[in-house]
C-alpha cells in the first residue's frame, strides 16, 4: 500500500500520526530521499512524538543512534550512507533489527532490504521529495 502526505515542515505531525496509525510498535523503515531532503529531520519528529528530549543527530559517524522514551520504548537511527551490504553484516549490525522499537534506516541498500524481507521483517520505506514549500513523504508499507 502506497500513501502520499504533502507537509510543510512545520507540520511533519501529519506524517508523523500517519506512521503510529500505520507501523506496528517494531519496524523498520527505510528513509529515503536526496542529501538534505529531511530523513533525520522526520526521524526528529518521531522522537519528539514518543517523548525522547535528547538531541536526535545523524548517525553520519557512528552509523547507529539510540533513543530511549520515559516509558522505556526505544528508537534506533541508522545512516548508511557509502556503507556497503556485507559491511553491515560484518559489524554485527543485523542483530540490531531484533530489538524492539521503530528502526529509521537512511540510505538502506535495496541488498539490505531483500534481505531483511528474505528473513521474515516487514519494510516500509518512505521516499521523501522536496517541494518548493514543503515535502512529498511517499510511504510504502
Amino acid at each position: 500500500m502506497t500513501k502520499e502526505i504533502q507537509a510543510p515542515l512545520n507540520a511533519l505531525h501529519t506524517v508523523v500520526d500517519y506512521l503510529y496509525q500505520t507501523l506496528s510498535a517494531h519496524s523498520i523503515v527505510f528513509l529515503r530521499g536526496d542529501l538534505a531532503s529531511g530523513k533525520t529531520t522526520l526521524t526528529q519528529a518521531i522522537a519528539k512524538a514518543q517523548g525522547i528530549t535528547a538531541e536526535v543527530t545523524s548517525p553520519t559517524f557512528s552509523i547507529q543512534q539510540c533513543y530511549v522514551d520515559t516509558q522505556g520504548n526505544t528508537l534506533y537511527h541508522y545512516d548508511l550512507y557509502r556503507l556497503e551490504h556485507e559491511t553491515f553484516m560484518q559489524m554485527g549490525l543485523f542483530e540490531e533489527f531484533e530489538k524492539k522499537g521503530w528502526h529509521m534506516v537512511e540510505w538502506g541498500s535495496d541488498t539490505l532490504k531483500s534481505f531483511l524481507e528474505g528473513v521474515g521483517y516487514n519494510v516500509a520505506i518512505i521516499e521523501i521529495e522536496v517541494l518548493k514549500n514543503s515535502r512529498l513523504y511517499r510511504i510504502i508499507t
